[in-house]
């Protein structure tokens, strides 16, 4: 649970799960259901069947950093804030 909001982090985290679950999915039935033709050509059809989770594992990966950095430039700004008052009242 990398975010502060229990709900949204429950979300997500079921969301990734899903989305690696589904990479894996993809990857294993692309590679079974052509494997008869060619090792190559299976490999191939793993990696392409992969895609699809993949890219929805980085999405979410990217909204994650995404909140952690706005979390992380709110505490920034309030210490510079309290930083200037101290600064001010001198």
């Amino acid at each position: 649970m990398r975010l502060k909001d229990i709900s949204l982090s429950f979300v997500v985290n079921f969301l990734l799960g899903v989305a690696w679950a589904t990479a894996l999915i993809g990857a294993v039935s692309a590679f079974l259901s052509t494997f008869h033709n060619s090792f190559l050509f299976a490999t191939f059809s793993f990696i392409i069947g992969a895609i699809p989770g993949i890219v929805a594992v980085l999405i979410l990966e990217h909204f994650i950093t995404g909140k952690e950095q706005i979390e992380e430039l709110q505490k920034q700004t309030k210490l510079l804030k309290l930083l200037l008052e101290k600064i001010d009242s001198k």
